[in-house]
């Protein structure tokens, strides 16, 4: 897989957690004290996110950081 296949993946997984949990986008940024472009960015698989990032944002969206991964 390549890292931009990977991103996105990643980035899908994460909005639809966020979705499942009844939240937009603003809602997952203040949880982790990030901004909403931040998070955006994320979900379309634009940057690459840090493993901090990844932790900051399973415990904001209270699921094991492991389940990012699943796709």
């Amino acid at each position: 897989m390549k890292k931009a296949e990977f991103t996105k993946k990643i980035g899908t997984r994460i909005a639809d957690l966020r979705v499942k949990k009844g939240w937009n986008q603003s809602d997952l940024a203040r949880a982790c004290q990030k901004d909403r472009q931040a998070v955006e960015k994320l979900e379309n698989g634009a940057v690459n996110a840090t493993v901090y990032s990844l932790f900051e944002i399973s415990a904001a969206l209270e699921v094991p950081m492991d389940e990012l991964f699943k796709f």
